[in-house]
């Protein structure tokens, strides 16, 4: 099951992102990302050693990524020298199975819903119109990637967060989608668990700087 999410998320990242596709390699998948920070990653749907090490052992550009469903200290160990664990970029993967749950806004909000690019968009924006919180997903049939869910800081805690996520589950659920895949921070996945989403497997970080 995990390795299937993995590739799911992988795709699902990669429209939301509008990077290439992910191209197929022997160990997995890799993303053409393109930023000073993150030049592309890999990601592993299966976290065994000889998957790691070959991943790792392909690797020569600085800033290259690898995303694997492990443990980091796991990740650590089966790493050649030149790589790194970054602790904070690890998360969690979390999968759930959709349904329609026809949120409304908290008082003094109001949302909007657009799509462009095979990605949904959801902002929620406060009385003065200023953005309070956003998130987005790419549907790919059946599946769909949640991705970028944020609170500004000065209006965490009244319910921004879980109505963005029930907004677009709904999207999901009407466009045909039955299951909901991301990649989560800790606090992220302290929210969606109660949303009813469950951590499958960690998403250790791991960065090429020689």
């Amino acid at each position: 099951m995990i390795p299937e999410l993995v590739r799911t998320w992988a795709a699902g990242w990669a429209v939301s992102r509008h990077t290439p596709r992910p191209v197929e390699k022997p160990w997995g998948f890799y993303i053409e990302v393109g930023r000073p920070d993150q030049v592309g990653r890999h990601v592993l749907p299966d976290a065994d050693e000889s998957s790691i090490r070959e991943a790792a052992a392909s690797v020569t550009v600085p800033h290259t990524w690898l995303k694997v469903p492990v443990e980091p200290a796991e990740a650590g160990r089966r790493l050649p020298r030149g790589w790194v664990v970054d602790e904070d970029e690890t998360g969690h993967l979390m999968a759930v199975d959709l349904r329609a749950t026809d949120p409304v806004a908290p008082e003094g909000y109001t949302a909007s819903v657009e799509t462009g690019d095979g990605v949904v968009y959801v902002q929620v924006r406060g009385a003065a119109g200023e953005l309070a919180a956003n998130g987005q997903m790419a549907v790919l049939g059946r599946a769909t990637v949640v991705d970028r869910v944020t609170t500004e800081d000065a209006h965490r805690r009244r319910g921004l967060g879980s109505f963005v996520m029930r907004t677009l589950a709904d999207r999901a659920v009407a466009e045909g989608a039955s299951l909901g895949v991301l990649g989560a921070t800790d606090d992220g996945r302290a929210l969606y668990e109660t949303l009813g989403w469950k951590a499958h497997a960690p998403l250790a970080a791991c960065v090429y700087r020689p």
